[in-house]
């Protein structure tokens, strides 16, 4: 009798572990704005970023990973659907341009501007749409970008939690955009935290909702706005609090703006670095897949050396590749780096994927599932990634070459586009154009990209900025 309550007990306890072993993970998304390639784990030997370090020794660093834009709303647009910008309407900035002439807006002005009235198309699905089926509790911690109207906002978007700005861009302690406060809390605006440093302030509410919904799955997306320039009326708009710029003395003067810039990323790594701390307090770390990229290209700040040409707002490689790190102990392998081509498309497919969530019939995805590329079990079948932002440049990628065409901001159609061709295989850095001597590559590549726009052409109109 013994022996027969011994097995029934066994078997129990099998059958438990095995529904532990079932849970789905939970999946933390952290993006940096304008950073690139700014962190030691990439090679950069000025920046103060351990913890992004360590997540990259633990995991996998991607060196041929490109997102959807060289500016920040179609990035964010593309990664958040899984779908080209083109595809979903969100290809351009949603922001009040008068604000390039010092403009400050009353809060009058402010509720009737595009900044609060425009949005990704309500008929897109975002990442947090497709994993609350599966179960799973979301949450967004930061700059969310694809608007600030009630219909856009992440509530409504999938998502269960929202502290942050719909926004481009705040001002980190008084969290106002131009002198207008800009700060959600669910669907509202507040002015609670006023006063908090934004990167901070992410970091608590992102540590809370690990900690409140431990016992089930979760989705954290963290975009922090750091370390993008603090968008306000001041001459510095580099904000960080005093005591990270200590880590770069006497290295680096604190007076400069590109100091008060490292000192943010290092603010953020301090952030992130709770967020691994809190897992590992809380022993999620086998049940947790973490990723961290770059929404694009760093700006004009600069104090170590440039491995790519171009930035923020260029088709440049130096303002589409950013770093991706994986990690998620026993299933990604540590201290691993891959060189395929990966892109932002691949994100919410990816994520998908871990949750075991179905995508959507009937929804075109321009991206796949890339874990079996991060274990190193397979190759990336991406073979072509296209551009297209309006107020500067298009570009394709096909294989290992690049064609670029580009025209000052505000004169396309207006100028003729300066074209280059790049083997990015033979030159990364972008150095040699061989559009004189590779006059039949060019032609493949233009034709490759006339090919990819005659689709985004013929795809449903959606988004503010389409001609209906």
């Amino acid at each position: 009798m013994c022996s027969f309550r011994r097995l029934v007990f066994t078997a129990i306890f099998v059958a438990l572990g095995s529904l532990a072993a079932a849970r789905p993970p939970n999946l933390i998304l952290i993006v940096s704005d304008d950073q690139g390639f700014d962190l030691g784990a990439f090679g950069s030997k000025q920046f103060v970023t351990p913890h992004l370090d360590r997540m990259a020794a633990e995991g996998v660093r991607a060196t041929n990973f490109y997102v959807t834009a060289s500016v920040c709303t179609p990035s964010r647009s593309g990664l958040i659907t899984g779908r080209y910008p083109q595809r979903n309407g969100t290809y351009e900035m949603i922001r009040n341009n008068m604000v390039n002439y010092g403009h400050r807006y009353t809060k009058a002005e402010y509720a009737i501007s595009p900044e609060m009235t425009l949005g990704l198309d309500v008929r897109e699905l975002t990442f947090g749409d497709v994993l609350r089926p599966a179960g799973y509790r979301n949450a967004v911690f930061g700059k969310w970008d694809m608007g600030q109207a009630r219909r856009f906002l992440p509530l409504q978007r999938g998502f269960d939690d929202f502290v942050g700005h719909g926004n481009n861009g705040i001002d980190y302690y008084t969290h106002e955009r131009y002198g207008a406060p800009s700060m959600f809390r669910g669907n509202s605006l507040s002015i609670a935290d006023q006063g908090t440093y934004a990167t901070d302030l992410f970091r608590r509410e992102a540590v809370g909702f690990i900690r409140a919904h431990r016992a089930r799955p979760f989705f954290l997306y963290l975009p922090f706005n750091a370390p993008h320039s603090a968008s306000n009326l001041e001459k510095d708009s580099n904000q960080v609090p005093a005591h990270y710029l200590k880590k770069y003395y006497p290295a680096l003067d604190p007076a400069r703006p590109a100091t008060k810039y490292a000192g943010m990323v290092t603010a953020m790594d301090e952030a992130i670095g709770e967020i691994f701390g809190t897992l590992r307090e809380l022993a999620l770390e086998r049940d947790t897949l973490v990723i961290f990229i770059s929404d694009n290209g760093r700006t004009g700040a600069r104090i170590d050396e440039v491995r790519l040409r171009g930035g923020k707002a260029s088709g440049y490689e130096g303002g589409l590749r950013v770093p991706l790190i994986a990690w998620w102990p026993g299933s990604i392998p540590a201290g691993k780096t891959t060189h395929e081509f990966l892109t932002a498309l691949e994100i919410l497919p990816t994520l998908a994927g871990a949750a075991g969530a179905k995508l959507p019939a009937g929804v075109t995805y321009d991206g796949f599932d890339m874990l079996p590329v991060l274990k190193g079990t397979t190759g990336s079948p991406r073979r072509e990634m296209f551009w297209d932002w309006p107020d500067g440049y298009q570009a394709a990628r096909v294989g290992n070459w690049k064609w670029l065409a580009s025209t000052p901001r505000g004169k396309r159609g207006e100028v003729p586009a300066k074209e280059e061709i790049f083997d990015l295989d033979a030159d990364p850095g972008e150095t040699k154009n061989l559009v004189a001597s590779h006059a039949g590559k060019v032609a493949e590549l233009k034709a490759a990209f006339a090919r990819w726009q005659a689709e985004m052409d013929a795809a449903e109109p959606r988004g503010p900025f389409r001609d209906y």
